[in-house]
């Protein structure tokens, strides 16, 4: 397709020796200045998380959790890693249930796991980087220090969290302005997660995860009623790990993921359901495609939510449910015609038994590729601030739950559900397997549905990486029973999705934001492209 240049957009970037997309603009900066410092992939990639976590406070940062896909260049291997945390080891349904809980909320303590994006950061920095995690690490002191101004978006996202920022005294000081949300160009400044910053460049991630920083989140958590304890936090040094990726092929190529705990899985699954239908003659924003694509994911989030866990603890069926004869099952319920009215039991394709993180990528000179996702999950977390510390804490144990006997059901120093996922694709070259693409599609329970839209525009309908991004999104929300669709949808296609039995509910902000570079080996070149969703961008040189 060529680019209507009469209408707002971006163009996709386009350089040769070194790229990253990011959701902020001062974040992409910092990564390619690691880079022209002599720094990989990999450290661009820390040093612009970390960055992110301060100047876009709402949607990540060290209280946060992070899961990394990293290609080094000629070794044909993809790394994966996860730095998601564990419950404290007090975390009960019993303990709770004595506390008089009997339900998640996700401004309590109880949903907050040990952070472990620091851990995950440390460990990857160790095995795979070439400048020291300290060093790595200025950029964000000084935006904390000296503050940042306040972008387009990210104001409207503390906006929208103002209520939840209240509902903690010590969020409401450090995070609103006179009340309010600082607005669009407010210099925030972060003077006490700046100090913690400083600590962890200069003692590593055992500053954070004991001491003074770990006691003042404990004690933080303790007064709000959390089973946390300082034993729970020093053990988060050693959370983050590295597990196998997990992978199918499609297209000629072949996409990989985290593995459970992650939701990386339906991905896979996704592809595989959509893989056996016809290309749309249509095209991408038509109502065929759209509605595939949405009975696909009712299907797949049915799943999800049946059997994601983690692994250490329950058996998650991968092979089972990423199986060719079983999605070529779940596509044959799959009506060009007609919404389905009820689906199978999860995990099956029998009808007769049926009774919301901030994503960045970064290639270096060598073809290293760093797939990166760092998150607090909802907006602000869980709206807790451990105030002398300056950390804000996530809220990634509202994906437990309290049922007892269910895969996700709370228990002690086990990970939850979790929804955000690097992707990476891979293919066959003259040099054997090579990455070709980091990218990811932020944006909570989104995510599975944001990477197979982004990934089909580009390798199935032809958009370049930019377009493949801009491309109007919709979501069969699983807890809603609507399908939230963005406004750029066309009303046409709308209208008829909603006569095929699809119940419609217009969207207020745009679903989630993406980055994603393609590395062009054959011409020699990088392909960026970044969400217009945020306000970030995609930058080469």
């Amino acid at each position: 397709m060529k680019r209507d240049f009469h209408a707002p957009g971006r163009s996709a970037v386009y350089g040769s020796r070194g790229m990253a997309a990011t959701s902020m603009p001062i974040a992409t900066f910092t990564a390619l200045e690691v880079l022209q410092k002599g720094g990989n992939a990999l450290d661009a990639a820390i040093a612009a998380v970390a960055v992110l976590g301060v100047v876009e406070p709402q949607s990540t940062g060290i209280g946060g959790d992070c899961f990394c896909l990293y290609a080094p260049a000629g070794t044909g291997r993809v790394i994966a890693l996860n730095g998601s945390g564990r419950a404290p080891a007090a975390s009960t349904p019993e303990a709770l249930r004595a506390r008089q809980v009997s339900s998640l909320v996700n401004t309590s303590a109880h949903v907050v796991t040990i952070p472990t994006a620091v851990s995950g950061w440390e460990l990857l920095n160790k095995t795979y980087g070439r400048t020291e995690l300290g060093e790595l690490l200025r950029p964000a002191i000084r935006c904390a220090e000296e503050g940042w101004p306040v972008h387009a978006r990210v104001a409207s996202d503390w906006a929208s969290a103002a209520a939840k920022l209240r509902g903690n005294e010590a969020s409401a000081r450090r995070f609103l302005v006179d009340g309010q949300a600082p607005a669009i160009g407010h210099r925030f400044t972060q003077p006490e997660l700046g100090r913690t910053l400083r600590a962890i460049a200069t003692h590593g991630a055992r500053a954070f995860y004991e001491g003074e920083i770990a006691a003042d989140m404990v004690a933080t958590l303790r007064a709000l009623g959390g089973l946390h304890t300082e034993e729970d936090f020093a053990k988060g040094l050693r959370n983050a790990d590295f597990v196998e990726p997990i992978k199918t092929a499609w297209r000629g190529m072949e996409v990989y993921q985290c593995p459970p705990n992650g939701s990386g899985l339906h991905v896979l699954q996704l592809l595989g359901i959509l893989d056996g239908f016809e290309t749309p003659a249509q095209g991408p924003l038509s109502a065929e495609r759209y509605h595939r694509h949405i009975e696909a994911a009712r299907l797949v989030y049915r799943d999800r939510d049946a059997f994601l866990a983690d692994p250490s603890q329950v058996d998650v069926p991968v092979g089972m449910l990423t199986d060719r004869g079983y999605l070529d099952r779940l596509r044959a319920l799959i009506s060009d015609e007609r919404a389905m009215k009820a689906m199978p039991p999860a995990g099956t394709s029998d009808l007769a038994k049926h009774k919301d993180t901030v994503y960045l990528c970064v290639v270096d000179e060598e073809g290293n590729a760093c797939s990166f996702i760092n998150s607090l999950f909802e907006s602000f977390g869980s709206g807790i601030l451990a105030e002398k510390s300056g950390v804000m804490l996530h809220n990634r144990g509202y994906g437990f739950r309290l049922q007892e006997g269910h895969p996700n059901c709370i228990a002690p120093n086990k990970r939850p559900m979790h929804t955000i996922i690097p992707g990476m694709v891979m293919q066959d070259g003259p040099r054997g397997l090579e990455a070709i693409m980091p990218y990811g599609v932020m944006g909570g329970h989104f995510q599975p549905m944001g990477q197979t839209l982004f990934l089909t525009n580009h390798f199935e309908f032809g958009l370049d990486v930019q377009e493949a991004i801009d491309c109007p999104r919709l979501f069969p929300a699983p807890d809603k029973g609507v399908v939230e669709v963005e406004k750029r949808i066309p009303a046409s296609v709308v209208d008829r999705l909603s006569r095929m039995g699809h119940d419609i509910a217009l969207m207020e902000k745009p679903h989630g934001g993406g980055q994603a570079i393609f590395i062009d080996r054959k011409a020699g070149t990088l392909v960026g492209g970044s969400d217009p969703r945020k306000d970030g961008c995609a930058l080469g040189f």
